[in-house]
């Protein structure tokens, strides 16, 4: 018995969500090619669902077709990192000033915990890019305004094709969690200035960082 189109549809969800979690999660990193054949087997999926997916991940701006190549995951050239990383300091610095008036203790307390977490990551980069991307999100719920949540969820997108993460060695996650407290620190006093100040810096430190990977 053939499937209907809405089992079919909702197989091509089941298959950008898992695709979309590989490339988030790393399994698919930036440049690499998504033959149908491939991901449906590793993700027992049939091509047709996989296809479509690959469909939407285009029209996302996530996946890009080339001449004999196919399908790949799309890479960001240096000028599109720079505009991505200039677009979230203005967002993390204005998240940070609104959540040094908004958040409560519960928020700041969790903060403080996800920061340590991340300290406690040092040998699984992985786990500690994925606990940095929650403490980031943290900040943006404690500013209680849903068009800035917004505006984040908007360059989650952008945010995955940025390739592996930063945080693989111990001195880089040291710098990090000393920025993450400042900014905690700023907001538990209630300082607007100093929190926007300290989430901008942070913002500027991990550009750096990131454009010297990409140099290599």
């Amino acid at each position: 018995m053939r499937a209907g189109p809405s089992s079919e549809m909702s197989q091509g969800d089941v298959a950008y969500a898992k695709l979309l979690e590989a490339i988030r999660g790393g399994v698919f990193q930036p440049g690499d090619r998504l033959r149908e054949e491939d991901v449906g087997a590793r993700m027992a999926l049939s091509r047709t669902p996989v296809r479509e997916a690959l469909r939407k991940l285009e029209a996302d701006g996530i996946v890009e077709h080339r001449p004999r190549l196919g399908a790949i995951v799309r890479a960001l050239g240096h000028t599109e990192v720079v505009e991505l990383y200039e677009m979230r300091l203005v967002l993390e610095r204005t998240a940070a000033e609104m959540a040094a008036k908004h958040a409560i203790d519960a928020e700041i307390d969790e903060l403080d915990e996800l920061n340590a977490t991340i300290a406690d990551a040092v040998a699984d980069p992985a786990r500690a890019a994925s606990i940095n991307q929650q403490f980031h999100r943290c900040i943006y719920l404690a500013t209680r305004n849903r068009f800035l949540l917004e505006s984040a969820r908007a360059l989650n997108n952008a945010l995955m094709l940025l390739g592996p993460t930063t945080l693989a060695d111990e001195g880089r996650i040291a710098v990090v969690c000393r920025q993450h407290q400042d900014i905690i620190d700023a907001i538990r006093n209630g300082d607007p200035k100093a929190a926007g100040a300290s989430a901008e810096a942070h913002l500027q430190t991990s550009l750096r960082h990131r454009l010297s990977v990409m140099r290599g």
